[in-house]
């Protein structure tokens, strides 16, 4: 069974896009070489992620990072599973900040990882990303999305190509001239050029789609 390492060559990721696309080519190039490295090499635990990604949902990232702070103080603890978690109840949680619809979703993560439902790091690393999308977004609260931000950033996959986020989209419609937004549907076909680095040229994706802008300061994200 194949194993896949958290992270990939970017270099080799850069000359394959190079060579394959010649209209995403020439923004990489006024955009730099990007280097996501770090962050793959950042100690990550998938439930922990998981559950912070929940309460990071539909927030900024500083009310979000306040939220966390609460929770970890009131479980005496910077890791969130389903034992840290055991230690406070629904309305602990709610005096945290915590929705009512968050809180049903950090019990469900929760149950689910008693059941030994959640896949382990060291399970992923054995796994095809498909197959990893399919064993976390049953869980209330995650999506695709959320688990294909974990793919990229966290996990360092390099084929993955979140074709519903508006910022690739957005980024697809720049490079092509496009008139209107490519559908989730042409993105795929679209993204058939990228393989195996789709991870990379998404990364351009969301450059490009925020070229026009002016830098504007970090947040806190749940994948950070």
């Amino acid at each position: 069974m194949p194993r896949h390492a958290r992270g990939f060559d970017t270099a080799a990721a850069w000359d394959h896009l190079q060579r394959r696309d010649r209209r995403l080519g020439t923004w990489m190039k006024r955009i730099g070489v990007i280097e996501p490295e770090p962050r793959w090499r950042r100690p990550f635990d998938p439930v922990d992620a998981l559950a912070r990604a929940i309460l990071f949902q539909q927030l900024s990232g500083k009310a979000a990072s306040t939220i966390v702070g609460r929770v970890e103080a009131a479980i005496g603890s910077n890791r969130l599973h389903y034992d840290t978690l055991g230690r406070i109840d629904d309305a602990a949680l709610r005096a945290c900040g915590v929705s009512g619809n968050k809180t049903l979703a950090l019990r469900d993560l929760a149950a689910r990882e008693a059941r030994g439902e959640i896949p382990t790091l060291r399970q992923m690393a054995a796994m095809h990303h498909d197959e990893i999308v399919a064993a976390l977004v049953p869980i209330r609260g995650i999506g695709r999305w959320t688990v294909e931000m974990m793919l990229m950033f966290r996990l360092g996959r390099p084929d993955v190509l979140p074709v519903d986020d508006l910022g690739i989209r957005k980024g697809a419609q720049r490079v092509d001239r496009l008139s209107q937004l490519p559908t989730p549907k042409e993105l795929v076909a679209r993204g058939e050029k990228w393989g195996p680095y789709r991870t990379y040229a998404g990364l351009y994706l969301w450059r490009i789609a925020d070229f026009s802008q002016e830098a504007k300061a970090a947040t806190n994200r749940s994948q950070d």
